[in-house]
């Protein structure tokens, strides 16, 4: 009688937890669709459609090389992007374990902000839902086991504000018109190979360096600064590879992000866009 008990509390507990993934997964993706139609509500109208070689005259020698590079003459400026991804994402500070994550991604470039959706597997059947957003010039960042649990909740602080605003400027080499000056954006020369850029959104300032491959594609963005909660702020960046070229752009497809302590680089996200879709000022 005890295994036949045993085998019916197994398939009531099996049941149980396939309902609530079920539940949790949907209930994440209302909280999605609403994310997003904020993001696309709040979208502006663009005052310039179309890039004009003119504007990156004056600029840093390898700015302009960038520019020439991944763009053409006439190129349409972005204005929303929605991406796929995947890959690995180390969830534990003091050693690499790698967890496999799958996630999409809506950018908007005008106001700037972003939701990132992402599903981290940390065991068969198991995964953690994220939320990373930039919405209305505030950050969030929120994680859930199974779409009903919260394991963390960071709301808007100005430190969170500038963690989120480094993530949309690094990832610019995605929709890179968003670099350019009409956009925003503010270049410094340093040398041959390297260009500080600078971007304000209301409040919140950011600035980096990005490093230029010879061919004038972009290698690597660091940040001396990104804070990683409201106390401790550390060095950041990321490399990039895989140009290919989307809707006559050359943009990277694959990334690698992590925090820069005094022994080193400590990754933390290793991805490839899957699949990439813009859509254009019109």
């Amino acid at each position: 009688m005890w295994i036949k008990w045993t085998a019916i509390i197994g398939v009531l507990i099996i049941v149980s937890f396939g309902i609530a993934t079920t539940y949790g997964s949907y209930r994440w993706q209302l909280d999605t669709a609403e994310l997003r139609a904020k993001l696309k509500s709040g979208q502006q109208i663009m005052k310039l459609n179309i890039y004009d070689p003119k504007e990156i005259e004056g600029l840093p020698a390898p700015v302009q090389r960038f520019f020439q590079t991944v763009l053409k003459d006439g190129q349409p400026i972005v204005a929303a992007v929605k991406l796929s991804q995947q890959g690995q994402f180390n969830l534990n500070e003091l050693e690499d374990k790698w967890n496999p994550f799958t996630a999409t991604q809506l950018v908007i470039t005008q106001p700037l902000g972003f939701d990132w959706d992402a599903r981290i597997q940390m065991a068969a059947g198991l995964n953690a839902f994220v939320h990373d957003t930039y919405l209305l010039g505030e950050g969030n960042l929120h994680a859930s086991l199974l779409g009903l649990f919260t394991l963390a909740n960071m709301p808007n602080t100005p430190e969170l504000n500038q963690g989120e605003l480094l993530r949309f400027f690094a990832e610019a080499l995605w929709y890179p018109t968003a670099l350019l000056p009409s956009q925003g954006v503010r270049w410094e020369a340093i040398d041959d190979n390297s260009a500080r850029a600078n971007l304000t959104d209301g409040a919140t300032t950011v600035s980096g360096v990005f490093q230029f491959n010879a061919d004038g594609t972009i290698s690597t963005f660091r940040a001396e600064v990104r804070y990683r909660d409201k106390l401790t702020a550390m060095p950041w960046g990321g490399s990039f590879r895989d140009y290919t070229v989307r809707d006559g752009m050359l943009i990277p497809l694959e990334g690698e992000v992590g925090w820069e302590y005094p022994e080193g680089i400590r990754l933390y996200f290793k991805g490839k866009i899957t699949e990439i879709s813009y859509e254009f000022a019109a």
